[in-house]
C-alpha cells in the first residue's frame, strides 16, 4: 500500500495528452477546445450524429449519510469507472467540479484519492477551467443590473425590501453573510440589506446543471425571479432584458471539461451544486453525453442518498428524462461504526457491537434506493486497512438479508484492480429490468411533497412549517409554482435537520424554515435547520496547510 499523499501520487503519473483521452471516445480534433495539454471543453453541439447514438448505461453512486470519518464516494466512483475499463468495458466516469471553498475550508480536495483521482487534481481542485467564476460573474451581473435598474427610476416599480437576488463569491466567507450595501452618497446606489452565497449555491450554478443546450440555458436564465415588485407580482431577469448578456458569459461553461484517471479512463467533470443546499449533481449535458460516448457512464450525486440520490431522482432524472441502470451505495465499517456510537479516535479498533448498531443507517438508504427508487443496488465497502473480517462478515449479513450485492472496493490502494469485483457486480446487477419510481407526483401540493421526502426517505413522523415557510407555501401556489419538484436544503449528516442525530432515527419531525422558488432552474428550495447557503471556515482551514514551490509545485492539496 502506497504511503503517498493524493497529490504525490497524482504527480507520479504523466498524463495523456487530451486528445488521446478523447479519441477514446470518438471525439474529433474539431470537436474539441484543449485547455493546456491535459484538459479541454468538449464542444458538444459540434458532434454532428450525437442525437442518433443508442444510451449506453448509467450507474449513479452514492452513499450512508457522511461521517467525518470519510465514505470515499468520489474514489468510488472513479475507482468504478477504472474497474469497468479492467474488465474490458468502454466507461467514462461524470463528476462534479469541486468548490473553492471546501477546497481550502473542511476537505482540502475532491478529485478522489490515492490510486483512483481524476487529474490534473490541483488544477480540477482550483480555477480549473473557469466554469465557477463564470457562474460568478453572471450572477453578480444580474445583481448590478437589478440595483442599477432600481437607482435610475425603477420603472418595474420593484419594491426594494423584496430584491431576493445576492451576490456569490466561490469562497467560505461568513462576514458576507448579511451585509448592508449602497451606503455612500446617492451616486453609489441606493441603501439596502445585502447578502452574499456560495457560488455553489447560485441558482445560476443550477441553471448550468439543469440546461438541456444554450437555448434552453438562455430560456431558464431569462425565468429566475430576482425580486417582487409593490403589487407582489415577480420580477424576472428577462425583465430586466439582460438575458442575453447572461447566456454570452457562459458560452464556454456550458460546455463539459474532459480530463482523466490515473489510469487513462475519460472524464466529466462539469458543474458543482452542493448536494446540502441545491441538488448536488454535475450537468445533465456532461452525463448525457457521456451516455451516447460510453457503454457505461458513472457518475455520482453529493452527499448521502437521502439528499444527492433523492435529488438526482426527483429533479435531474424527472427534468433530464434520464434514469439509472443500478445504484452503488458506497459506505466505510469505519463510518457505520461511527454511527453506531464510536468516537473517532477508536474507530480502528474491531467493534462488531457497535457495526451491528450503525448499519442501521446503510439499511435505511438501501431500501430508499431498491423500494421508494425502485432500483437495483450494490453495496461498496470502501476498504480500509483496520477493517476486519468479522466486521465485513456483519456488513455481507445486512445486505444479504436486504437481497443486494456487496463488494470490496479497493481503488484507494489499488486502482481499477481493486474494484474489478465491484465492476462485475455492477454490470450484472445493471442487466436487471428497472423502473424508476419518484417519492412524490409534480401535481401534488408543496407541503404533500415535503411530507412525502421526510416520510419515505428520511424516515421521520412528519414535516413541520413554520409560519412564515406556510405563507410562503400559499404565495408560491398563488403564482403557480406549486407543481415544481422540491429541492431539501438539509444537514448532510442526518436524516434529521439534526446534525447529531446519527445512525437511522425514527419518530421525528423536520422542521421546513423557508421556501424559495427557483423559477428559472425549475425547483422549489425548502431551507431546514441551520443549514447555511454561506458556508464558514473551520477554525484550522485546510488553507493552513497548503503551500506552493519555488518551482510550482503545489504541496499539502489532499
Amino acid at each position: 500500500m502506497s504511503h503517498l499523499t493524493d497529490i504525490e501520487i497524482a504527480h507520479s503519473i504523466q498524463p495523456l495528452p487530451i486528445q488521446v483521452i478523447a479519441d477514446k471516445l470518438g471525439i474529433q480534433p474539431t470537436e474539441l477546445s484543449p485547455y493546456g495539454h491535459d484538459k479541454a471543453k468538449v464542444l458538444v453541439n459540434q458532434i454532428a450524429d450525437l442525437d442518433e447514438r443508442q444510451n449506453g448505461k448509467l450507474i449513479l453512486v452514492t452513499a450512508i449519510s457522511p461521517t467525518p470519518a470519510g465514505e470515499g464516494k468520489t474514489t468510488v466512483s472513479v475507482g468504478l469507472a477504472d474497474g469497468l475499463r479492467q474488465i474490458g468495458k468502454n466507461a467514462m466516469v461524470a463528476l462534479r467540479e469541486p468548490s473553492l471553498g471546501p477546497v481550502f475550508g473542511m476537505k482540502g480536495g475532491a478529485a478522489g484519492g490515492g490510486y483512483s483521482q481524476v487529474i490534473p487534481m490541483e488544477d480540477i481542485n482550483l480555477h480549473f477551467t473557469g466554469d465557477f467564476h463564470a457562474i460568478s460573474a453572471t450572477n453578480n451581473l444580474v445583481a448590478a443590473a437589478l440595483d442599477n435598474h432600481i437607482h435610475h427610476g425603477n420603472e418595474l416599480d420593484i419594491d426594494a425590501r423584496s430584491i431576493t437576488w445576492k451576490r456569490v463569491v466561490d469562497m467560505n466567507d461568513r462576514q458576507l453573510r448579511n451585509i448592508v450595501s449602497g451606503l455612500g452618497k446617492k451616486s453609489d446606489g441606493f441603501p439596502h440589506e445585502d447578502g452574499f452565497d456560495i457560488t455553489v449555491a447560485s441558482e445560476i450554478m443550477s441553471i448550468l446543471c439543469l440546461a438541456e443546450n444554450m437555448t434552453d440555458l438562455k430560456s431558464k436564465l431569462g425565468r429566475i425571479i430576482v425580486a417582487y415588485n409593490n403589487s407582489g407580482e415577480p420580477v424576472t431577469v428577462e425583465d430586466l432584458q439582460i438575458s442575453g448578456a447572461l447566456a454570452i458569459l457562459m458560452k464556454d461553461a456550458i460546455n463539459p471539461n474532459l480530463v482523466q484517471t490515473l489510469e487513462g479512463t475519460p472524464a466529466f467533470i462539469h458543474g458543482g451544486p452542493f448536494a446540502n443546499i441545491a441538488h448536488g449533481c454535475n450537468s445533465i449535458i456532461a452525463t448525457k453525453t457521456a451516455m451516447k460516448l460510453a457503454d457505461y457512464t458513472v457518475t455520482e450525486a453529493g452527499f448521502g442518498a437521502d439528499l444527492g440520490a433523492e435529488k438526482f431522482m426527483d429533479i435531474k432524472c424527472r427534468l433530464g428524462e434520464i434514469e439509472p441502470d443500478a445504484v452503488v451505495v458506497v459506505a466505510t465499517i469505519r463510518a457505520l461504526k461511527m454511527h453506531g456510537g464510536v468516537k473517532r479516535e477508536d474507530l480502528s479498533k474491531e467493534n462488531v457491537i457497535a457495526l451491528e448498531k450503525g448499519v442501521a443507517n446503510l439499511r435505511r438508504h438501501v431500501q430508499n434506493v431498491t423500494e421508494q427508487f425502485g432500483k437495483p443496488v450494490v453495496v461498496a465497502i470502501n476498504k480500509f486497512a483496520t477493517d476486519t473480517e468479522a466486521e465485513f462478515a456483519v456488513v455481507q449479513k445486512v445486505c444479504h438479508e436486504l437481497g443486494v450485492e456487496v463488494a470490496l472496493s479497493d481503488g484507494w490502494a489499488n486502482g481499477g484492480k481493486g474494484t474489478m469485483e465491484l465492476a462485475e457486480k455492477v454490470v450484472a446487477v445493471a442487466e436487471k429490468e428497472s423502473k424508476l419510481q419518484y417519492v412524490y407526483q409534480l401535481e401534488d401540493t408543496i407541503e404533500e411533497k415535503l411530507q412525502a421526502i421526510v416520510q419515505k426517505i428520511y424516515g421521520g413522523r412528519q414535516v413541520k412549517l413554520t409560519p412564515q415557510a406556510r405563507r410562503q407555501a400559499r404565495q408560491l401556489t398563488t403564482l403557480g409554482f406549486d407543481k415544481l419538484p422540491i429541492c431539501m436544503a438539509k444537514t448532510q449528516y442526518s436524516f434529521t435537520d439534526n446534525p447529531k442525530l446519527l445512525g437511522a432515527p425514527t419518530d421525528f419531525e423536520v422542521t421546513v424554515r423557508h421556501l424559495k422558488v427557483y423559477a428559472g432552474a425549475g425547483f422549489i428550495v425548502a431551507l431546514t435547520g441551520d443549514i447555511m447557503t454561506m458556508p464558514g471556515l473551520p477554525k484550522v482551514p485546510a488553507a493552513n496547510h497548503m503551500d506552493i514551490t519555488e518551482e510550482g509545485t503545489i504541496i499539502g492539496l489532499s
